[in-house]
């Protein structure tokens, strides 16, 4: 009689839906859209997601930004600032030269030699901008 019992146990066992089958079924039937149950189903838990679903949502935003805004507006300044390079050296190019230019007491003023190359122009000296008349 014992056989007969664990057999008669075991075949209901075994006639209940399968583990697969119910898993299935409960996530059809779930009224929980955050994906939380039981224990975890709290105010902690239900406020991470959110925020990480509002983190998904804001990176999206400035990725899209990023792409669809910013670059186009620095290819647009870019073009922009060389243009306004080329024509200021094109106005510069209508100018008197430097040597005829006047010389004021307050420009280059040398207290001493400068101890890199000849001695008069600065670290930052550009020939095509600055002039320093010595004989003067």
């Amino acid at each position: 009689m014992f056989p007969q019992r664990t057999l008669a146990r075991s075949a209901q066992l075994f006639a209940r839906v399968p583990v697969a089958r119910t898993t299935i079924r409960s996530r059809f039937y779930s009224s929980e859209p955050s994906g939380l149950s039981g224990a975890a189903d709290n105010a902690f838990n239900r406020e991470r997601q959110a925020v990480k679903a509002h983190a998904a949502a804001t990176s999206d935003l400035w990725r899209k930004l990023s792409i669809y805004v910013v670059i186009p507006s620095l290819i647009l300044a870019g073009a922009n600032a060389y243009n306004l390079w080329n024509q200021h050296w094109e106005h510069v190019a209508h100018m008197p030269p430097k040597s005829e230019q006047p010389e004021y007491s307050y420009q280059n003023i040398r207290t001493k030699n400068f101890w890199f190359g000849d001695g008069d122009k600065t670290a930052f000296w550009n020939d095509k901008v600055n002039y320093h008349k010595k004989d003067e």
